[in-house]
């Protein structure tokens, strides 16, 4: 892929994230656009997206340029399903990165998984820190940290979204028999709760005894991990149990 249209995709990305917030792009609308012309330029594509109900227009046109809005939730699910896409196209190019944070994870290294994990942060987001809630964005933060540990082969990740209440938001079974790790996520609005969040995710680790199903898998080594997130930004500390 060429460099324009890298910059294009970007831009795209970008915009596709503006829209998610709830905010509007403006745009140029060509009502008249065939099939075929849709390849020709990046720009074709509001066109194709406005014509087909997946955008709506917010006031009158201005000389052909609209503002552009996703009309309703449902739509909004197909959007933020194309920014997982893309997030899972850079987890695939970060081959390194990824085995840095899974070793990590492993080896008890926070510094590391915090280091690498923040990369992917600064690739990914600018929308959640917006008028996203509190739980969405643990939602899309939960499926950035599954994304890059399902990776992994040979070991078995759990989530809590599958598994229902009473579990860790994340619980990770690596080769080794012994080991188990248990991940605790938690969203802050400000960079000065990030420590306290953390040590909150430990605590409700030990609280609700996560290590439960660990234990009777006959894993004694275990590793407890609270990860807090904000915005771009994400801090992580592990504790042995």
């Amino acid at each position: 892929m060429g460099s324009v249209n890298e910059q294009a995709d970007i831009t795209t990305k970008d915009e596709i994230e503006q829209l998610i917030a709830g905010n509007a792009v403006e745009k140029r609308i060509r009502s008249d656009l065939t099939y075929d012309e849709i390849d020709n330029s990046i720009d074709n594509i509001w066109s194709v997206l406005f014509t087909t109900g997946y955008l709506t227009r917010l006031g009158k046109a201005d000389n052909g340029v609209y503002k552009l809005i996703i009309p309703n939730q449902e739509i909004r699910e197909v959007f933020v399903q194309q920014i997982r896409e893309w997030f899972n196209q850079i987890v695939a190019n970060n081959r390194a990165s990824i085995d840095k944070i899974n070793q990590g994870f492993l080896e008890g290294k926070a510094e590391t998984i915090q280091r690498e994990l923040t990369m992917f942060l600064g690739e990914t987001i600018r929308v959640f820190d917006t008028k996203a809630r509190i739980e969405e964005k643990e939602i899309f933060y939960h499926d950035i940290l599954l994304g890059i540990l399902k990776n992994y082969s040979g070991w078995v990740v759990k989530s809590n979204r599958e598994s229902g209440d009473g579990f860790a938001d994340i619980l990770l079974k690596p080769k080794n028999p012994d080991a188990g790790i248990i991940v605790e996520l938690k969203d802050v609005r400000s960079l000065h709760d990030l420590d306290q969040a953390c040590e909150r995710a430990l605590e409700q680790i030990k609280d609700r005894r996560y290590d439960t199903e660990l234990r009777e898998d006959g894993r004694n080594d275990i590793l407890a991990y609270g990860i807090a997130f904000c915005r771009k930004r994400c801090k992580v500390v592990v504790e042995k149990l």
